[in-house]
């Protein structure tokens, strides 16, 4: 966590630290003064914006960067008419590039009209040389390119860009360091992302996700819990561990530990109601693993558990290294050991060389497991993966078919799981005021599906007894219980 830290104290006449993160702390500070000589010339406080793209772990790191950006005197807004503006960037597909690209379209206009505007760009996207390229020729506008593992430098490479006259870039090809202690403003008050490694060693062949956010980096356990700690203390009571892989946690570490071992101890942390993680990979979910979900009184019963298809030739071509049995045999012993499990998924279509067997392979795993949700893709080919060089592409039209067939059955699955729970009342975490009535709250139960109920903002982070009185295929309406005689006010 963020150790308070004046910055206005910090003598940034002097040398420039070289320890981390005593550096940024200085470049944060140096950073600081120019925002507010640049904020006195405007005569008003600038104003900076954040767009993420992309996953939880890109939501995590865009709070980091709010943080630095806050604490150097930026009001951050929403709109990207804005003096300063990040786009944090993804690239698991090739739809998400084109956004940015569209987006940066938008921002040429807008740097026409205001030329002091800054413009950042940073995240996976970043990662792939052809992209920077791309955007060295093509948008000379952009002030500022970073990319994944040089994050925690966003301070420095903020004053850098400051005074400098010319397009500042500098992504890094891999690194082993990870830098604590360094600010962060969270999305939410209540619940909060925490990042417990980084980075993936599996090597999917249509994944770009290794090459771009590097080899696994554990972060040591005792920082974690430290985080988590100062998190709860701060409000929170809900967390998301993250990482690209979560069960393979610990195994770099001088004294390897596992995420089993990890999840044990932070749910010993008082005051903290509930534990996420995501995302775990088939191919090592431990048997101690389902055993400390079973056990645990603060883990949700939710676990995402990404199939991507459901025929062993495909899944040996992807080097998922686990076949359709294999999965099958995990998910049943998943619902045999945790029956209240709530088992989502990702599931590519039209992976190359996919035939309609595969395909059916798939369809069967989806009508066997059951998932409460999941996420369906088209395949996309993405430079530099060995899936991007395969022969045998599928035609968009028979991938448009397959995808079609495939959301039906799933969307028809979910909202005959989402039905289990119907008539029972469970607890909800209150999340925000419902966006389209005023009188009703949204929140979510353990197992991650929405209620709306009658509620007032001053519900808004608290776990409150709900009775799930109708399902809407993939929410609840619900009403709240009294505790003391279980009557439910109705809506």
């Amino acid at each position: 966590m963020f150790k308070e830290i004046e910055l206005e104290r910090i003598d940034i006449s002097g040398e420039v630290p070289v320890e981390e993160p005593e550096r940024q702390y200085y470049y944060m500070a140096k950073a600081k003064r120019i925002v507010e000589e640049r904020s006195a010339q405007a005569g008003r406080a600038l104003t900076a914006c954040i767009k993420t793209f992309g996953c939880q772990m890109n939501a995590r790191d865009s709070e980091k960067l709010r943080g630095i950006l806050e604490n150097t005197g930026y009001r951050i807004v929403e709109q990207e008419e804005a003096d300063f503006v990040l786009y944090n960037t993804c690239t698991v597909r090739e739809n998400a590039n084109l956004k940015v690209y569209g987006h940066l379209g938008y921002l040429s206009n807008l740097k026409k009209k205001n030329p002091q505007m800054v413009i950042a760009l940073c995240g996976c996207m970043m990662q792939e040389p052809e992209v920077v390229e791309k955007i060295r020729k093509s948008y000379r506008f952009v002030d500022l390119v970073f990319g994944t593992h040089n994050i925690y430098k966003f301070a420095e490479l903020l004053v850098t860009a400051f005074e400098s006259q010319r397009m500042v870039i500098d992504i890094w090809k891999d690194t082993d360091r990870i830098v604590e202690d360094l600010p962060s403003e969270r999305t939410y008050a209540f619940k909060s992302g925490v990042n417990i490694m980084f980075g993936c060693n599996n090597f999917c062949s249509y994944c770009i996700v290794p090459y771009v956010r590097g080899r696994e980096r554990s972060r040591k356990p005792e920082d974690i819990i430290h985080e988590i700690e100062e998190l709860v203390k701060d409000g929170v009571v809900e967390v998301m561990l993250l990482g690209q892989n979560v069960n393979s946690y610990g195994k770099n570490l001088e004294e390897p530990v596992t995420f089993a071992q990890l999840l044990r101890r932070v749910e010993q942390i008082e005051g903290l109601e509930r534990i996420r993680f995501m995302t775990s990979h088939p191919k090592d979910l431990s048997d101690d693993l389902i055993q400390v979900m079973k056990e645990s009184e603060k883990i949700c019963p939710h676990l995402h558990l990404p199939l991507q298809s459901g025929s062993s030739r495909i899944l040996k071509i992807m080097n998922r290294k686990y076949t359709k049995e294999q999965y099958l045999a995990l998910a049943e012993k998943l619902r045999a050991e945790i029956p209240e499990l709530s088992l989502t998924t990702d599931i590519i279509v039209g992976f190359p060389g996919e035939t309609e067997e595969d395909f059916q392979e798939t369809l069967d795993v989806v009508r066997r497991v059951r998932y409460d949700s999941a996420f369906t893709f088209i395949y996309s080919k993405r430079t530099g993966t060995p899936a991007a060089a395969m022969e045998n592409q599928v035609p968009e039209d028979v991938v448009k078919d397959r995808f079609n067939r495939l959301l039906s059955l799933v969307q028809e699955i979910s909202q005959e799981m989402s039905l289990r729970v119907q008539g029972q009342t469970l607890p909800v975490l209150v999340e925000s005021v419902n966006e389209q009535d005023a009188n009703l709250v949204t929140g979510r139960l353990a197992n991650n599906l929405v209620v709306h109920f009658p509620g007032t903002a001053e519900m808004i982070g608290k776990i409150v007894p709900v009775y799930l009185r109708e399902c809407r295929g993939f929410y609840y309406y619900g009403e709240t219980v009294n505790a003391q005689d279980g009557t439910n006010s109705r809506n």
